[in-house]
């Protein structure tokens, strides 16, 4: 795994619960996806963790205070979204301002996350490693290089 790995938020790092409105941080209920603790004590103790959203709301303070209430907000040492960086995702400007923010090197980063589209093939075509995190086997082709785990504590292994 590479020195920094950047984390999907929503059904990745949390589950986006269908029907909840609003932002994360506010939903009455909200829940850690499987694994999710494990993994990020465990990759924490050799990489720095770091979560790129794509959600339009949420302030990176406010994807912290929802880390925070399933206690996963203290592997994370830093959080991208819209409101910080003013870009959106799967638009490569925003992974390459992440980048740059972290003055890391494409192939110094892993991405972890469920989006081919928003996650997996704009970090790769920047020269990035890649894990897509998927229920069953991805319903396209994948490029030779990409990861596939059905579960985040696969990446323990």
């Amino acid at each position: 795994m590479t020195p920094v790995i950047l984390f999907d938020w929503g059904d990745t790092l949390m589950r986006d619960i269908p029907g909840a409105i609003g932002k994360m941080c506010d939903w009455p209920e909200v829940e850690a996806m499987p694994g999710a603790a494990e993994c990020l004590d465990y990759l924490s103790r050799t990489a720095r963790l770091y979560v790129a959203s794509g959600a339009l709301e949420s302030t990176a303070e406010d994807i912290r205070l929802a880390l925070q209430r399933v206690g996963l907000d203290r592997y994370i040492t830093g959080c991208f979204c819209y409101q910080n960086t003013g870009l959106q995702k799967p638009d490569p400007q925003f992974y390459r301002a992440v980048l740059k923010t972290l003055v890391a090197q494409a192939s110094e980063v892993t991405m972890v996350g469920d989006s081919l589209k928003n996650d997996i093939l704009p970090c790769h075509a920047l020269g990035m490693q890649t894990v897509l995190l998927a229920a069953g086997p991805p319903s396209i082709g994948l490029l030779v290089g990409i990861r596939i785990i059905n579960s985040l504590i696969e990446l323990c292994r």
